[in-house]
């Protein structure tokens, strides 16, 4: 009876902690800051985030800098960054849709710090009578240091 009592007990704890782990998926991700340090002399920074949203893509942003591949972009994972030269930089997400407005053409300078933002529109290429599909289509925005900071939630 013993045996019996302690294997229920140890049975309803670990379906506590079952079902707690099934929660815990059901929870957008929280972002963490990255500890970056100072920007190397000469260089200057990049970061690159998404913000979550349940509805868009969770594929993978690929971003290009000049057309080289620079960072993959999680549509729940923290921000990330790239140290670069100064210089001019063409800022390109990797996307099915062709749209207006999808790349950006940037001037950096040493020390300086940009924020790009990566948006999704999973509806400009989509279609379907009997079954349905979307392509993603990203977008590469300048955000403001403060407005950036905040979605990316990082002390400003």
């Amino acid at each position: 009876m013993l045996i019996g009592l302690a294997l229920s007990k140890g049975l309803k704890h670990v379906k506590i902690a079952a079902g707690l782990l099934l929660l815990a998926g059901c929870v957008p991700p929280q972002m963490a800051a990255l500890p970056a340090g100072p920007v190397a002399p000469g260089q200057a920074r990049i970061w690159f985030y998404r913000v979550y949203d349940p509805s868009l893509s969770r594929n993978l942003a690929n971003i290009d800098l000049n057309g080289t591949r620079a960072v993959s972009v999680s549509p729940a994972g923290p921000p990330l960054f790239r140290d670069v030269p100064s210089g001019h930089y063409r800022i390109a997400p990797e996307s099915t849709g062709v749209d207006i407005n999808q790349t950006r053409e940037v001037d950096l300078a040493a020390g300086q710090e940009i924020y790009v933002k990566i948006l999704d529109d999973p509806t400009w290429l989509s279609s379907g009578d009997m079954t349905a599909f979307q392509r993603d289509t990203f977008y590469a925005w300048l955000m403001p240091p403060a407005v950036a900071r905040a979605e990316m939630r990082m002390p400003i």
